[in-house]
């Protein structure tokens, strides 16, 4: 069932975007790097609205090499088109 804020229209016509939609955004960039993630943190800032262009970037914190893997660590930032953060966090994973 979904949220009220999430079919319901605010007074400007939006509506309030799943917090999981937008943390699509640095798990897809992992993905596409062929990370396997073993934890990921979110801290979910504010809300994303219908309408709202958001960008992700992914900062690697630490890129090891361990006999047959790489272990990895990053952080990320996703801003909407006001530069403001909607949502932060970090991801550690392998690439295999």
């Amino acid at each position: 069932m979904q949220s009220a804020h999430h079919i319901t229209p605010d007074e400007q016509g939006r509506l309030v975007i799943q917090g999981l939609l937008t943390a699509t955004l640095p798990t897809k960039i992992g993905g596409d790097h062929n990370v396997l993630a073993r934890t990921v943190n979110f801290q979910f800032l504010r809300p994303v609205y219908s309408g709202n262009t958001i960008t992700c970037e992914v900062t690697i914190e630490k890129y090891e090499k361990k006999e047959n893997r790489i272990s990895i660590m990053s952080s990320f930032i996703c801003t909407n088109q006001n530069k403001k953060q909607v949502l932060s966090g970090s991801l550690s994973g392998v690439i295999l």
